[in-house]
Order: structure tokens, then C-alpha cells, then sequence
């Protein structure tokens, strides 16, 4: 704030502070002021005027700060473990300044502010239940996080986009094909960036199999194996946990929690997590991790563009197993395990031999040895070529920054269909 000049001092202490007058000799009103005291506050005010205004170097961006007016301001819906991941992975961004969070929990709400608080040493993080009334009364915020669970995913990101809000959601992005072509369609509409929480999509290990596969380099790749969750099922339960007694709104919004999805009863397991297996929820064991694999074996197949044409099921309540066949006859094959010695994996198999990863890993692995010679080169092309840093978060920020997609913009809305999760009897 620039400091007043004088005549705004006087105006502002007649008008918010108004001295007492009195009578002069001659009738007229006189000032209670002193003639020394008004030369006192003149020349303070004066002093004001001449005196140069000192800042902190931080709001004019200089030493490497990123100036108030640069930041991108962000808020969150529904942030509960997967979101505080995300959460701790964006708030040391110099670039960033995380303000509000929203969450149907008075729990997860509490938890939040009390992290982001603790972070900027303040106590400014604000706090909201209803994600309608924190997207219409923070024009401020130019991006949202959205790490609810799967019903909210889709839903959540077409308000926030209405919004005018960027967006970067938690997996899977959607619950139907419907879904996702929705989200695609508010994305274009609104002109809004997103970017999906696939992740090894911008991690080297997974991007040098990717490369590998996508320029040729195994031949003609006939084969990607797409890792699934080897728990649950992919038959969702339809049925509901016993009625538990509704908590005060103000701890749980019932309602809110729900949102899309019918009705049901109040079980407190729900809101801890045991929505997983439950059709309303959740997109089975197949969409646990497909969206990340799927994702990921489309990229090396070159089919970014479109989905498979033909699906052989399998005789088992999992999936584990089952083949899809895209159009141009390469294969993607889902594995529950056998082929990874670490989660969320996929491997390409090409007449020139194979290569494959996981978390965990400190190299992919590959059926040569000699596959691996070119491994840093081959990372560094792809950031040349792409411009993308091996960071999801920072992809998603720069993309804020130059309006440019994101690196999962077009290969994470493969929805998982309804038909997935309904195993042939």
C-alpha cells in the first residue's frame, strides 16, 4: 500500500476521528488542533511523500522469488491421503499459493488447513463443506485440486471448469466413457487446462519404455501387459453396509459426500475408505491401476487417439488375463501380476525383444542388456522433443502458465466402461 499524502491524513482524521472545536474570540470555530500540531502532522506527512517506499525484494520477484502477482493461486476439493501426497508435492513450488480447501469432512477440512498453516506459517487457509459455495466465492483461484473419490472425480472437474477453474484430478478421471467425453468437452468449451493424476506418464523409467516401444526400437510391438490391482474384484458390490446413525452435517454432509450417486444409508466405514468394491463408487480392480497402465501401454502403442475394438473376457471374477485388440492388431493383455516385481507395471514385447517397469525400479528391465545403452539419451530426446519435465505437478503448473495440454490431456480419458466390471457368469 502506498502511503497518503497529507490532505488524506487530514481527511481521514476529520472524517474517522473528529477533534473537538471550540469558539474563538470572534465567534468563529476554531480547531482544537494547535498551530504547532498542524505543522507537526504536515511535516510527518510530508515526510511520507519524500521518503522512498521500501518493499521486500520477494514482491518485486527479485533473488529467484516469484512476486505475489505471479503466483498461481490454488485450492483443493476433497483432499484425504492420495490428495495430501499431491498436496505436499505442490506446495514447495515457489510458483504456487495454495489459499482454500473444501472437503464434505470437517476431518479432512481441519487437516488441511492445519498442514497448509503450518507450511506458510500462517493461518490463512480457508476452509469450505460445500464445493458450490467454494467455486462461486473464490474468483480469486486459478486452479483446483480434485483428489476426492472416483464418483466425484468427473463431476467435480465440469464445475470447477465451469468455474474457471484449470484442473488437476486424482485417477481414474472418470467412472463411464460418458464421463470422460464430458470432461473433454468442458475442458474445450471452457478453455481450461487438465491433467490427470497419471503420473509415470512423466517419470523417466516409464517414459523410456514408452519411447522405446513408440519409436520402433523393439520392431513392430505386437504386445503391452497392463497391470491391474491383484485385490478386490472386478464384480462390484451392489449391496449396502449396515445404517449407521447420521453424524452432525457440520462433521459429515451426508449429501455432499454422496453426490452423484444414489442414495444410500450412513456408514462411517464409507468415509474411511471402504467405498472401494462398491459399484457406486468405485471403478473395481481393473480401474484402480488401469488407469494409470492403460494410459501408459496406449503411449507405447502409438494409439493415444482411440480405444480397443474387440475384448475376449475371461472366465474369472478378476479380470486377470483378458485381452483387448485394437484396430491397427496390436494386443494389450491385463495382469494381475507375473510380469512386474512392483506396482502399477507394463511391459512391451516387439520381435527385437522386450522392456518393462514398475515402481520401484532403479532401471526398467529388458531382455538385453544392451537395451538399456541409450537409457539417458533417450529420456533427454523425449524432454527435448517435448519440452516436459519429468515432474506430473510441474507439467501440470507450466501448462497453467503457457495454456499448452498436458501431458495426460489425451491419453487418461480412456473411461473405464460399465462392461468392464461385469464378468461373463
Amino acid at each position: 500500500m502506498l502511503p497518503m499524502s497529507s490532505k488524506h491524513l487530514i481527511q481521514n482524521r476529520r472524517d474517522g476521528e473528529p477533534t473537538q472545536s471550540r469558539k474563538s474570540s470572534s465567534g468563529t470555530a476554531r480547531s482544537g488542533l494547535t498551530r504547532r500540531q498542524v505543522l507537526k502532522h504536515t511535516a510527518i506527512a510530508g515526510g511520507a511523500i519524500a521518503a522512498p517506499y521500501i518493499v521486500p525484494s520477494s514482491v518485486l520477484g527479485r533473488s529467484g522469488a516469484i512476486p505475489p502477482s505471479e503466483k498461481i493461486i490454488v485450492g483443493g476439493i476433497g483432499i484425504g491421503g492420495r490428495g495430501t501426497h499431491d498436496l505436499k508435492w505442490m506446495l514447495p513450488e515457489k510458483d504456487v499459493r495454495f489459499v482454500a480447501v473444501c472437503d464434505a469432512q470437517k476431518s479432512r477440512r481441519e487437516a488441511v488447513k492445519k498442514l497448509v498453516d503450518e507450511t506458510y506459517g500462517n493461518t490463512d487457509c480457508a476452509v469450505y463443506a460445500d464445493m458450490r459455495e467454494f467455486l462461486a466465492q473464490r474468483a480469486d483461484i486459478d486452479a483446483v485440486l480434485i483428489a476426492t473419490g472416483d464418483r466425484w472425480h468427473a463431476p467435480a472437474t465440469i464445475m470447477a471448469m465451469r468455474a474457471g477453474k484449470d484442473v488437476f484430478s486424482e485417477k481414474p478421471s472418470c467412472m463411464t466413457i460418458a464421463e470422460g467425453q464430458a470432461v473433454v468437452d468442458a475442458a474445450k468449451r471452457h478453455g481450461r487446462i487438465y491433467q490427470t493424476g497419471t503420473q509415470r506418464l512423466s517419470e523417466a523409467n516409464f517414459v523410456f519404455c514408452i519411447e522405446m516401444a513408440r519409436s520402433g526400437r523393439l520392431g513392430e510391438v505386437h504386445t503391452a501387459r497392463a497391470h491391474i490391482a491383484p485385490w478386490d474384484k472386478a464384480e462390484l458390490t451392489h449391496e449396502w453396509l449396515p445404517p449407521e446413525p447420521l453424524p452432525p452435517k457440520d462433521e459429515v454432509d451426508w449429501d455432499l459426500w454422496l453426490g452423484p450417486c444414489p442414495w444410500r444409508p450412513f456408514n462411517s466405514k464409507y468415509v474411511r475408505g471402504a467405498w472401494r468394491g462398491h459399484y457406486d463408487f468405485h471403478t473395481s480392480c481393473i480401474g484402480e491401476w488401469g488407469a494409470h497402465t492403460f494410459a501408459q501401454s496406449q503411449a507405447g502403442l502409438n494409439m493415444l487417439d482411440t480405444s480397443p475394438v474387440e475384448y475376449e473376457y475371461v472366465d474369472n471374477p478378476t479380470g486377470d488375463g483378458m485381452v483387448t485388440k485394437f484396430a491397427n492388431g496390436a494386443k494389450m493383455t491385463l495382469h494381475r501380476e507375473g510380469y512386474w516385481k512392483g506396482s502399477c507395471g507394463m511391459r512391451f514385447e516387439g520381435p527385437e525383444g522386450w522392456v518393462s517397469a514398475a515402481d520401484g525400479y532403479d532401471k526398467p528391465e529388458v531382455s538385453n542388456p544392451a537395451l538399456l545403452a541409450d537409457f539417458d539419451k533417450i529420456v533427454k530426446d523425449y524432454i527435448d522433443r517435448t519440452g516436459r519435465p519429468m515432474n506430473h505437478m510441474r507439467d501440470f503448473l507450466d501448462c497453467v502458465r503457457s495454456r499448452k495440454p498436458t501431458v495426460a490431456v489425451t491419453l487418461s480419458f480412456y473411461g473405464i466402461e460399465r462392461r468392464f466390471t461385469k464378468m461373463p457368469s
